[in-house]
């Protein structure tokens, strides 16, 4: 992966269409699984994905690589997907507000990359995950769903790695928690 090569980052920054559908093809699976393991849809990481290369392409002049390409890019789209996140609850809860019903339900969500036989289970995981509070939330997402280090983690959320390893361990716990409250339910 040619990322964090200086020579192919000028490229970028001069627009050259080259390094631009070099980058797309590099960083696509990424950016749309880190999406979608936020906001839970197909249609909305899709959408949100073309907005985190349009920030990033309007915003590639200004990148200064004190942190690697992939890093900046991550931080794009989480922030991307959780500001996408943050309006809806608003817009839910003036609907709720308006039905009468304060309640916010959480949609079944089914990730693509599981197999048939575990997509009930992996359906009331996405939902546990969603109730996590968002940092612990989105360091979940990065470690477990996109297979990245605690280091890497900690890049992208400009923090340290034992604050990753904290946020990890609580999110267990929090997942570990409302697991068991789905099971006594049922």
């Amino acid at each position: 992966m040619l990322l964090n090569d200086s020579e192919f980052i000028a490229a970028l920054q001069l627009g050259e269409s080259a390094a631009y559908q070099k980058l797309l093809i590099e960083t696509q699976d990424f950016v749309y699984n880190t999406l979608l393991g936020i906001v839970q849809d197909a249609t909305v990481a899709e959408d949100l994905a073309q907005e985190v290369y349009i920030q990033v392409f309007r915003s590639i002049g200004t990148f200064r690589g004190d942190a690697k390409l992939s890093t900046w890019i991550y931080r794009i789209a989480v922030t991307k997907a959780l500001g996408w996140q943050r309006k809806q609850k608003g817009l839910n809860r003036w609907k709720n507000w308006f039905a009468g019903n304060e309640k916010i339900a959480v949609a079944d969500f089914h990730h693509p990359g599981v197999q048939a036989e575990q997509k009930e289970l992996a359906a009331i995981l996405f939902k546990a995950i969603q109730l996590l509070p968002e940092q612990q939330r989105i360091a979940w997402i990065l470690i477990k769903t996109e297979g990245l280090s605690y280091a890497e983690t900690a890049e992208i959320m400009e923090t340290t790695v034992k604050a990753i390893e904290a946020l990890q361990h609580r999110a267990k716990a929090n997942l570990r928690k409302y697991l068991q409250s789905y099971d006594s339910i049922q």
